[in-house]
């Protein structure tokens, strides 16, 4: 029995599916029945029911997972042990990027790596930041940035690494810039707004129309920020954008703000409390760390 087939067996336990489990895996469908079927002949016993719900595992499959997982955890602190004898980090690093928060601080990270690091390999995921951390709580990612407004949750290290504020932008010329803003006149007019609450940007604008109790008759939902910017500057309606964005746009006199809407929302560098001894993620941490203190000074 190899470690890649209890990898496998763990995997389709956790999932409940041989399709998810393969998509995880980065395996074919028929591979990871193989390597169900292989261990099942090798131990003699049968450890999942297929059901039309799915894979389940039967007694003798939970009685058995327990084992593999304490398995793959010893074999992982070997790796992890030869590594640091050999005094480098190696493998294989999954990291997400919720929203645009902190894009110039990812390239160097991702440079450093690739400068320093050749035997750490990157494959980068963008997402909203709640698909950021979902999918580091399932182990789809290892590490992520992602925008947030609130603490991070316990299960979950955690640090800031930047932050920003939200503002309301006009085309210019569209609707009068003063100190009070017209939210009546601003109904009336389309919203180019993310279409999911779970940005920073999406629940901003859903707290907007809840205070001001607006909704205006046409939504235009983008969910890239550049995008936003370019249909304001092109007239089509209002939209929220970032400060990083806002400001120097309005400078270049290609929008106007209307007003900063939100508190800085933050830029949170996070991974799973669980594996914070884990070396890649150590050295990992450690970058992101180094590179928020250069900015910040």
């Amino acid at each position: 029995m190899e470690i890649h087939q209890l990898k496998t067996f763990v995997t389709v336990a956790g999932e409940g599916s041989i399709t998810r489990a393969a998509e995880r895996l980065y395996l074919s469908q028929p591979a990871v029945s193989a390597h169900i079927k292989a261990i099942e002949d090798t131990l003699r016993l049968a450890l999942f029911e297929r059901t039309p719900k799915g894979m389940q595992l039967t007694a003798d499959g939970q009685r058995l997972l327990i084992k593999a997982e304490q398995t793959l955890a010893a074999h992982r602190e070997v790796l992890d042990e030869a590594s640091r004898i050999r005094g480098r980090v190696s493998g294989h690093l999954r990291l997400g990027m919720g929203g645009d928060g902190c894009t110039e601080l990812l390239g160097r990270l991702l440079t450093r790596l690739a400068e320093q690091h050749q035997d750490v390999d990157v494959t980068l995921r963008h997402g909203h930041s709640e698909d950021i951390l979902e999918g580091i709580r399932l182990g789809e990612l290892d590490a992520g940035f992602y925008n947030t407004a609130a603490e991070p949750d316990k299960a979950f290290t955690a640090f800031e690494v930047a932050r920003f504020g939200l503002y309301l932008a006009a085309p210019p010329g569209l609707v009068p810039v003063s100190e009070q803003i017209n939210w009546a006149q601003l109904e009336q007019l389309p919203w180019i707004v993310c279409p999911t609450s779970g940005t920073c940007c999406g629940r901003a604008a859903e707290r907007l129309f809840e205070q001001h109790q607006i909704r205006p008759e046409r939504i235009i939902s983008i969910d890239r920020e550049q995008v936003t910017k370019t249909l304001v500057a092109g007239g089509v309606g209002v939209g929220l954008l970032h400060a990083t964005t806002a400001e120097p746009a309005a400078a270049k006199g290609e929008i106007e703000l209307l007003g900063e809407i939100e508190k800085p929302v933050r830029v949170l560098f996070a991974y799973r409390s669980d594996r914070q001894k884990e070396p890649l993620l150590i050295l990992l941490a450690s970058l992101v760390e180094a590179m928020k203190v250069t900015d910040d000074e």
